[in-house]
Order: structure tokens, then sequence, then C-alpha cells
């Protein structure tokens, strides 16, 4: 069964209640979650005058094609009400998918792995927490090569209140 790899974030309302919920739906939704990192805190990347982030990554075994995992993940983030306003602009949730197996995709809908994951400290931080070996199929490094190598300068910093 594929492993996908998924980062959520969200820096609106009560954000660990909404992560809660996007675990849970992705849990019925998309395939079993068998590992989580730790909640992570930053501040925003891109566009930068809004509230922190929280961020984590979910490791999850799925019977879904890469397109049905997208399709699943958008309706999740529609039903926690996240609206799109602007490109990185605040959001309630958040869901992308980091990596699927070691498929490389890219079409006009979907990019696989994540096409700017090796920038974001914010990303690679959770995913290393959990593959830290698992080498990235278009960069030929492992993620603790690409943390180290990373230029974002953004502190990412464990999330006090854990999420059970």
């Amino acid at each position: 069964m594929p492993k996908v790899y998924l980062l959520l974030g969200g820096n609106l309302g009560e954000r660990t209640l909404y992560l809660q919920q996007a675990r849970e739906s992705i849990n019925q939704q998309v395939g079993t979650l068998t590992r989580s990192s730790k909640v992570y805190e930053t501040a925003a990347w891109g566009k930068t005058d809004q509230p922190n982030f929280l961020n984590q990554v979910l490791e999850v075994q799925t019977e879904l094609s890469p397109e049905e995992v997208l399709q699943s993940i958008n309706l999740i983030e529609q039903e926690l009400g996240r609206v799109r306003h602007e490109h990185w602009g605040a959001r309630v949730i958040d869901i992308d998918i980091l990596f699927y197996d070691e498929l490389v995709q890219q079409t006009q809908r979907l990019t696989i792995p994540h096409p700017q994951l090796h920038l974001r400290r914010f990303t690679l931080l959770p995913m290393a927490e959990l593959a830290s070996e698992l080498e990235h199929p278009v960069l030929h490094k492992s993620i603790n090569q690409l943390l180290q190598e990373c230029p974002d300068e953004l502190e990412v910093w464990a999330f006090e209140e854990r999420i059970k």
C-alpha cells in the first residue's frame, strides 16, 4: 500500500482543533494514519504579515491514487472552512502532499514531491522527525541533508500544547 506524507498547517481560529479535525478526517477519508510528527509553530512564510502557523507532518498508508488523495484533502479543507482568498494567505487549514512513495509526477493540478518542500524549514523539520533518511526522488538528497542546506531562516519551534 502506498505511503503518503502530508503537511498540515493553519494560522486562524482554534489552530490545534483544526489540526485534530484534519487528522481525524484524513484517517477516515484518505487512509490509515500510521505516524505523526510533533506540532511545530513558525512565523508565516511567503506572506509574513499574518499570525504564526502550526504545522505537522503525517504519514498515511493509502489505497487512493495521488489524484484521489488531492481530491480528498481539498474536500477536507473545504469541510473545515478553508477559503482561498490569496496565495500564501491566512487560513484555518492547509493540507499539502509532500511525498507519495517515490513517485515523481507533474501535472497541471499536482506536483509530487511538493516543489517547495526543500525551501521550507517548517516542512523539513517535522518531516525529518518521521523520515530523516528518506531520499528526495528528484534532488537525490535525504531529508536531513535538505534540512541542513535549507536557505529558510525562519525559526521553527515545537509547540508546547501537544495534540493527542
